[in-house]
């Protein structure tokens, strides 16, 4: 086997390492308990139809539109490389 090269499915457990991390972070963001009356943010009344939509709720939409922009997604990396770097 050549120095530096990975070995058979290799790159296939990094992909399921991404995706269970994926996974992982979005269960975590579920929503959990009894859905809050007033947003936790701004104090404005959740409507009712939201509460019941999503329970655990704790945000309006207006708040969790902004918290939505404020989370980064996973950073992932094209595995396969560039084409420039396949031919160095």
């Amino acid at each position: 086997m050549a120095v530096g090269w990975a070995q058979d499915g290799a790159v296939q457990d990094q992909i399921e390492d991404s995706l269970n991390d994926e996974i992982a972070r979005a269960r975590e963001n579920l929503h959990r308990g009894e859905s809050l009356r007033y947003c936790e943010e701004c104090g404005e009344e959740i409507p009712e139809a939201r509460r019941r939509a999503l329970p655990g709720v704790r945000l309006c939409v207006r708040c969790q539109e902004k918290a939505d922009k404020l989370q980064h997604p996973a950073h992932l990396y094209n595995r396969r490389g560039s084409k420039d770097s396949q031919l160095r």
